[in-house]
């Protein structure tokens, strides 16, 4: 063959071959990024922000405070980013003077923060999660989408994490004799917020939960400390919160080993 119709050959492969990477490459990602669309509402249009505010005022004053701002546009794509990017498009609304149907109320679904929030409609499907899919409870439950920081009480601090499970969850709150230390790095650090595989939402299922955090290693073989004590006999017959052992887990008014 002729040395230049090999090169050219050659060329043609490293051309083809940079093409088919180029394309894997734009193609991950397009595809780690949601497309996201406004909620529809038959026979509605989109009115603008302003419009909103026109009634709202106690939800858009403190708007520009909240994680959702900064989701903002500017010019003519602003229109459909902001109140009724989430809430469907307002014209019905406005012309009806509000009302129910008219427009999209993510309270009464979590359709619309699913748009962007994938992953958690996926936590939500798993075995042990917060009763969201079925309509028991809110997206707005936990998260504030007008003001300030999305996250439960703000979450500057973990421990202020717990003040939002408590809200429901008021057997685990106490106060205890003996607390439990591991509350104070929040609930979180137990619990998958939103769905997990495992029973009462933990992110681990078994006594490996409880070793993340009490756990000594001796150098003799086949001994684990904990609080002074070989617990090597006990992690193998089953979870530290069974058999009688450390059952209290959130905290215990009889025991400071945590038990009832």
């Amino acid at each position: 063959m002729h040395p230049h119709r090999r090169k050219s050959i050659r060329n043609w492969f490293i051309f083809a071959g940079l093409s088919v990477w180029g394309l894997l490459a734009v193609s991950c990602v397009t595809t780690e990024r949601a497309v996201v669309a406004p909620p529809q509402i038959p026979g509605a249009k989109y009115v603008g922000s302003k419009e909103c505010a026109q009634c709202h005022t106690d939800i858009t004053d403190h708007f520009a405070t909240a994680s959702h701002a900064r989701l903002a546009a500017t010019g003519s794509n602003a229109q459909e980013t902001g109140c009724e990017s989430c809430h469907g498009p307002g014209s019905l609304h406005v012309k009806a003077g509000g009302g129910a149907g008219t427009i999209v109320n993510p309270l009464k679904s979590p359709e619309t923060c699913f748009q962007c929030h994938l992953d958690k409609r996926g936590q939500f499907s798993l075995p042990n999660s917060h009763p969201v899919l079925a309509g028991q409870m809110s997206c707005g439950d936990c998260h504030d989408p007008h003001r300030g920081s999305a996250l439960p009480e703000s979450a500057t601090k973990l421990t202020r994490l717990n003040e939002s499970c408590l809200k429901c969850h008021t057997h685990q709150a106490g106060p205890f004799v003996f607390e439990h230390e591991g509350l104070r790095d929040g609930c979180i650090a137990c619990h998958e917020p939103h769905g997990s595989v495992n029973a009462k939402m933990l992110r681990v299922r078994n006594q490996n939960l409880c070793l993340q955090c009490h756990f000594q290693e001796q150098a003799a073989a086949g001994k684990l400390l904990i609080g002074g004590r070989d617990h090597a006999s006990f992690v193998n017959r089953g979870t530290c919160w069974s058999a009688g052992c450390h059952e209290a887990v959130h905290g215990s008014n009889v025991n400071r080993s945590l038990r009832f």
